[in-house]
């Protein structure tokens, strides 16, 4: 007889009482990292493609309006602004910006910017009077939105 026992085999198992809270771990990551489009786009938009881009270093400043004609053939042909979900008109715009300004902190107000997603058969005559409202309402920081950069002929 021998002093020692054998040991017994050990288990092949993998252990997975840890496995649940791994895959817990990584919905809550992807709940909290997901965003969702805020803004249903209302209009038809073909944008212009660039010559010069400028990278933003604040993203949380910038507010979006669309303009173009409307997908909803019901309103018309004549190119409509969209603000968040909804169309205003131009005089409407200051009042908009106003909105937009205090959903910011005190400090950044003035630092807003206005991005304007323009489709390219879009009249400049709307787009001037988009401007005008801007200047009144005290948005000086205007950006015209392109996707990606022209190439070179």
């Amino acid at each position: 007889m021998s002093k020692f026992k054998k040991k017994s085999e050990s288990s092949q198992d993998i252990p997975t009482a840890a496995l649940p809270d791994i895959i817990f771990m990584l919905l809550f990551f992807f709940m909290v990292t997901t965003v969702l489009r805020e803004t249903e786009l209302k209009v038809k938009q073909v944008i212009p493609r660039a010559e010069q881009l400028v990278k933003l270093e604040k993203k949380k400043l910038v507010t979006y309006l669309y303009v173009g004609s409307p997908k909803d053939e019901s309103l018309g042909s004549e190119p409509l602004i969209q603000a968040n979900d909804a169309f205003i008109s131009t005089d409407n715009i200051v009042q908009w910006v106003n909105e937009e300004k205090s959903k910011l902190s005190e400090v950044e107000r003035d630092q807003i910017t206005v991005s304007l997603k323009v489709d390219e058969d879009t009249k400049m005559g709307i787009i001037v009077d988009i401007q005008t409202e801007l200047r009144e309402a005290n948005a000086r920081k205007i950006m015209y939105a392109a996707p990606t950069k022209a190439k070179d002929n």
